[in-house]
């Protein structure tokens, strides 16, 4: 995207003004800062806070502080120490982001941002800093404020993997200390590198300690999200069951390659477990779709709403996500590093295991093949996210290769700069429950009884295959499961934790 908003540009003008000390190309344009009064690094991101959100933020005219004549002199000026004075109230530019959200935690609930892009980028990637347990916490079932990790799965060449980690294993301890509901983000998601989990025995959901312990140290992993890609054999079908934890680009050729394994395998039957995916890409999300059908190449697959300022500058075809039949991916410099053709199913009904971690990119899928082919849902309520960001720099254009790149810090933002919806123009901020909003199965996972991923022996999959088979409806629970309710888990903690994001550059201005 070579050029910017005009309507804008009398902004990024004055960042240029700020790192040149008013260069005759601008200082016509843009107002000095006061004499005497001294900006400091905060100030300069406090200014890029504003003017990203200013431009994309989805409820920029909601918000009074975002207005566009809130600094503005005149038309050609802005007072840039006004603007920056407004907002030396706020203590750090984290506050700052927070005041200016619409409704934060009712209406906004999913914008973020953080003071290390690198790290964002990674994530974005399936990159961090991690030891390979993934996993959950939840408070004892006793109602004392005693928490259990249950660990869900082990990314593979990981310390977890090294040292005997597996799904179905409980943990109340960490370096000889009891977690609990006040000191588990310190013990487990703090700076240490390195940590022991003493392991425990379930106990109907007051764990007690078996005497056995664990160390684990954190390195940089990347984590490949196709992380089950199988075909079963039940009651005369054949079922493909994919599990997909993120909707990672790095990683498109990979689902693509699980897809090729379905056809070769002459799957009639689908199984997408997202129980644990809190999406990611638009674009992957796109292929997954496409790949699971194959007949509707060209046609409607979402639309993206945006704020006036944006949908007056783009054209109307860059909202708008189609089936495609082939994966196309570039990189930051629009090298082409992934070109091939999709594997399609051409399949008119799918199933998909969810649970109250399942969100933004995961429920796109959902909604968009709802409303060309038959889907059906096995676990409990969504999250309920149908919003999607953008990576917002500190530069001139607010993109990472941008020029005049910010290079005394390293804050980037996350804001909400889209809804999405199906072709029909439809989706449901509050999750979807099954068979009350889309039809299937309504079944908790059972922390004492989790199962092996990619067998029956999982009570979730075990539910879906019977669901294909036996033709099984309503609600199910399996056997002595005790209801409790997961407190936080290992993958909110990551810089991508819930994201549902867009490439600015996919944009094409009119």
């Amino acid at each position: 995207m070579k050029h910017f908003f005009k309507t804008t540009l009398l902004l990024f003008l004055a960042v240029a003004t700020f790192y040149s000390c008013g260069s005759k190309e601008t200082e016509d344009i843009i107002e000095e800062v006061e004499e005497g009064f001294v900006a400091t690094i905060d100030d300069e991101i406090n200014f890029f806070i504003w003017r990203g959100l200013n431009t994309f933020y989805l409820w920029q005219e909601d918000v009074p502080d975002l207005s566009d004549d809130k600094f503005r002199v005149d038309e050609n000026t802005i007072n840039l120490t006004d603007l920056y004075r407004f907002f030396r109230k706020y203590n750090s530019p984290e506050q700052t982001f927070d005041g200016l959200l619409y409704r934060k935690g009712d209406i906004d609930r999913f914008s973020w941002i953080v003071d290390d892009f690198v790290a964002l980028e990674n994530s974005f990637q399936g990159i961090s800093t991690s030891n390979g347990m993934e996993f959950g916490l939840v408070q004892n079932r006793d109602g004392s404020n005693n928490v259990f990790g249950y660990v869900r799965y082990v990314v593979a060449n990981s310390s977890a993997a090294e040292n005997g980690v597996s799904r179905g294993m409980y943990f109340n301890t960490v370096n000889g200390t009891n977690i609990t509901t006040t000191n588990f983000r310190d013990l487990l998601f703090g700076s240490a590198t390195s940590y022991t989990i003493g392991l425990a025995d379930y106990n109907r959901g007051n764990p007690t300690s078996n005497g056995n312990s664990i160390n684990l140290t954190k390195t940089e992993l990347q984590e490949n999200p196709v992380a089950v890609a199988e075909t079963l054999n039940e009651g005369g079908k054949k079922i493909g069951y994919l599990m997909y934890n993120q909707f990672s680009a790095s990683f498109d050729s990979q689902m693509n390659a699980a897809f090729a394994k379905f056809k070769a395998d002459n799957v009639n039957e689908l199984i997408v477990d997202l129980r644990y995916n809190g999406g990611g890409s638009v674009r992957s999300a796109v292929y997954l779709g496409s790949m699971i059908t194959g007949q509707f190449n060209g046609q409607v697959y979402s639309r993206q709403r945006w704020n006036s300022k944006v949908t007056a500058e783009f054209s109307a075809e860059s909202f708008i996500d189609n089936f495609t039949d082939r994966i196309r991916n570039t990189d930051g410099d629009g090298n082409v590093i992934v070109d091939e053709s999709i594997n399609s199913l051409n399949l008119e009904k799918v199933y998909f295991i969810v649970s109250d971690n399942t969100a933004s990119a995961s429920e796109l899928v959902i909604n968009a093949l709802n409303a060309y082919i038959d889907v059906s849902i096995v676990g409990t309520t969504t999250v309920g996210k149908q919003v999607g960001s953008i990576t917002l720099y500190d530069s001139e254009d607010l993109q990472r290769n941008g020029n005049r790149l910010n290079t005394k810090h390293a804050y980037a933002m996350q804001p909400l700069v889209l809804e999405i919806v199906n072709k029909n123009n439809e989706n449901d901020i509050d999750g979807y429950t099954p068979v009350v909003d889309i039809p299937g199965v309504e079944i908790t996972e059972d922390f004492g009884n989790l199962g092996q991923l990619g067998s029956t022996s999982d009570p979730l999959l075990n539910a879906t295959v019977n669901l294909i088979t036996n033709s099984a409806k309503g609600n199910i629970e399996t056997k002595n499961n005790i209801r409790l309710k997961e407190l936080y888990n290992s993958a909110i903690a990551k810089p991508m934790k819930d994201n549902m994001y867009i490439d600015l550059g996919d944009l094409q201005l009119k």
